[in-house]
């Protein structure tokens, strides 16, 4: 990495962003730019809350990128969707939601989400979303989070 962008938070005491619209997301250069590869991140303790109950909701979320010409800094990540403690969403927008801001910001060759939601009301639910096709060659492993199968 250059040194033309330093980090906005990484070595640092960072507050909890107060929503998801406050957070700010950090994005480096790429140090190899112009290769094809993939970056996975899990995040397999997220919450928010449901909009109509305000009872929390709880997921593993698994994002999958091919990084552009930048990637996400990993600590504005964690902050971002540390965010959403307090947000008021129902699944289905919260995950399409994380997936379609960091492929709007960040640029990268291709990007999708995993929403793993565990049950409440008896129900799981899990929700996807791609920005594209898999750009050819690259190599995309199964996500790895099983169905949600109760006590089974």
């Amino acid at each position: 990495m250059t040194d033309t962008h330093r980090p906005k938070f990484l070595g640092q005491n960072s507050a909890l962003p107060t929503s998801p619209e406050a957070a700010v997301l950090d994005y480096v250069p790429n140090p190899r730019a112009g290769s094809l590869f993939m970056v996975r991140f899990a995040a397999p303790e997220f919450t928010s809350l449901c909009p109509v109950t305000g009872q929390p909701d709880f997921a593993h979320l698994v994002i999958d990128y091919a990084p552009g010409e930048t990637i996400v800094e990993s600590k504005s990540l964690k902050l971002f969707l540390g965010s959403f403690r307090n947000h008021a969403g129902f699944h289905e927008d919260v995950t399409v939601g994380i997936g379609q801001r960091l492929f709007t910001e960040m640029q990268p060759r291709w990007l999708r989400i995993g929403g793993y939601w565990y049950p409440r009301g008896g129900i799981p639910i899990d929700v996807f979303w791609q920005s594209g096709p898999v750009p050819e060659g690259l190599w995309v492993p199964d996500q790895g989070v099983q169905g949600y199968r109760g006590r089974g």
